[in-house]
């Protein structure tokens, strides 16, 4: 895991930009200037600890260069291929094997290799820079182009850091949505002209003619519309435990010390217990907090117990989070109000006293369903009418959030009623947020829902579609991004592997969500293992007491009141 800049401009200050994030890579710096472009490289030695590991890394010849930010699981049987067809390696590391993989087969490449990245390839032979990011956006990339001149870098404020001569200046429809959304959506950033590539996409900057020649996705997720059983549970179940097993497997390969999360949900007690078969030394780690409310710790200890597992805690309380508030901006760049960052990281920081990558729960939500909006829709659509109390309660507590009148929610379309029902909008209407943003009266405030909206899906897959293309990228894993490398932490998610993702999602919503269980098929394929009393009780989320907060204000508003 590491920090990666560039750009084409000659006076931009490339030293003072890579510096800025050395959270990201605190184990060397190195900075290669070429006559029409330069790459830029913080370093955190996760895999070929040795100076040969080092980046910006170039071929034999120097014609080609890569800065590379995150992990190929799996990339031992690629540099074997590789061998095979003559190539010689100078370095045990994936970066040198992606090197490599581009030289043999160009930007198709990308198609041979899994696993969590942002990565930017210089090609002297055709005068570009190709972009990339990972299929599911686990990892960030940020880019700045005004026409002309063009950077990139892991988080934004290394553009801000490297372009300190251009005056940047803030988008209002980004603080809408942020208001809406509690996070600006992709491929949007607080700043005109600076943006987040999309997960799943490549980008190739020519550098002679100083123009972005293509911007296209090179991965699509196929989903199944398709409503019923279609296969064998039994048979599902082997199928999907096989799947867990070999990511988490692939995952836990470093030449440093690796631990897990250990929320005591679902999700992380399943990546626990898999990590747990491969290194019976597995060290997890744990954040609970004085409210019993809030507080699954002794879900986390029950688990850890049954099997052994040396299990690190630490009770997060009010203190410890006025003391994190003021770092917020500095973490995130742009208003993000998700609380659960606080916790986060302060578990990573837990984490890293010990370890320097972990693997953690994230995405099983996503791909498995297990939020209570997906079943809302799930049980809006069936039951067609006001009389229905879970999406009711949404609606209902949205109004009360925001003082806004409720219309019913029986009368929303989804796009509003997800948008709504997820958001705690602060106490002000949109009329009158549209005035003092000056936001065009048609404006699009369901624009980041509505590209990835699909009304041919079934209900509750249509939400897990949405998800995963929306809020998992924009919040889940950029909270647990900017917390962990805040710390030098590197984070694992083996439950979005490519091919677990993809098995996910070719299943039926009925085998996925039998009678609309949320997480039905993993909770079943666990259950020996895990337990029911942990897999089948009421889902908390990782997030933070109430009081922490002015209960008058919502997130958003006290962020954007307090650091912006």
């Amino acid at each position: 895991m590491c920090g990666i800049l560039g750009g084409n401009h000659s006076g931009w200050n490339y030293d003072k930009g890579i510096t800025c994030m050395r959270h990201r890579g605190p184990d060397g710096i190195r900075v290669s200037r070429m006559p029409d472009f330069t790459l830029a490289f913080a370093r955190l030695a996760i895999m070929d600890l040795s100076e040969q590991g080092m980046q910006p890394m170039f071929s034999c010849d120097n014609q080609v260069g890569i800065v590379f930010n995150g992990e190929i699981y799996g990339y031992q049987k690629l540099r074997n291929e590789l061998m095979q067809k003559g190539y010689r390696f100078r370095s045990t590391s994936d970066t040198e094997v992606i090197l490599n993989a581009y030289l043999e087969w160009g930007e198709k490449f990308i198609n041979r290799v899994d696993g969590m990245f942002g990565m930017a390839i210089y090609d002297r032979r055709d005068g570009t820079v190709r972009l990339f990011r990972d299929r599911i956006g686990i990892k960030p990339l940020y880019y700045f182009y005004d026409g002309s001149n063009f950077g990139f870098a892991s988080e934004l404020k290394g553009i801000l850091n490297m372009c300190s001569n251009i005056a940047f200046r803030i988008d209002n429809t980004a603080v809408y949505d942020f208001l809406n959304y509690t996070y600006i959506p992709d491929p949007k950033t607080y700043y005109k002209n600076v943006y987040k590539l999309l997960p799943g996409h490549r980008m190739i900057f020519d550098i002679k003619s100083k123009r972005i020649v293509k911007d296209s996705a090179y991965w699509r997720l196929k989903v199944n519309a398709y409503q019923g059983q279609q296969r064998k549970q039994g048979d599902l179940i082997e199928e999907l435990k096989s799947l867990v097993e070999s990511s988490v497997k692939k995952q836990m390969v470093a030449d440093v010390p690796v631990g897990t999360f250990l929320s005591g949900g679902v999700d992380s007690s399943i990546v626990t217990y898999e990590g747990h078969r491969v290194n019976p030394q597995l060290e997890t780690f744990s954040i609970g907090f004085a409210s019993a409310r809030y507080n699954e710790l002794r879900y986390a200890q029950e688990l850890s117990e049954r099997y052994q597992i040396h299990l690190n805690s630490k009770i997060f309380n009010h203190d410890v989070f006025k003391g994190y508030y003021g770092r917020l901006r500095d973490w995130y760049d742009e208003p993000f109000a998700d609380t659960s960052a606080f916790p986060t990281y302060a578990v990573s920081q837990l984490a890293r006293e010990k370890v320097t990558v972990v693997l953690t729960g994230d995405g099983g939500d996503e791909i498995f369903g297990g939020y209570g909006r997906q079943r809302g829709i799930w049980q809006k659509e069936k039951e067609k009418g006001p009389d229905n109390r879970l999406a009711s309660a949404f609606y209902l507590q949205y109004c009360k959030n925001t003082g806004e009148a409720g219309r019913g929610y029986f009368w929303l379309d989804d796009l509003e009623f997800l948008l709504r029902t997820n958001s705690k909008r602060p106490q002000t209407s949109d009329r009158e947020l549209r005035k003092q943003l000056k936001i065009n009266r048609d404006y699009d405030t369901f624009w980041a829902f509505r590209k990835y909206y699909r009304k041919d899906l079934p209900p509750m897959t249509r939400v897990q579609f949405l998800d995963i293309k929306t809020y998992l990228p924009g919040d889940i894993l950029t909270k647990v991004d900017r917390a962990s490398m805040a710390v030098s932490l590197e984070t694992r998610v083996p439950l979005l592997d490519r091919r677990l993702v993809e098995f996910a999602l070719s299943l039926s919503e009925e085998d996925r969500c039998p009678k609309g269980e949320l997480k039905g098929l993993l909770k079943k394929a666990y259950e020996a293992e895990i337990g029911k009393r942990i897999l089948y009780r009421r889902k908390q989320g990782f997030c933070m007491p109430r009081q922490y907060f002015n209960a008058q204000k919502s997130s958003q508003e006290q962020i954007l009141e307090e650091l912006w």
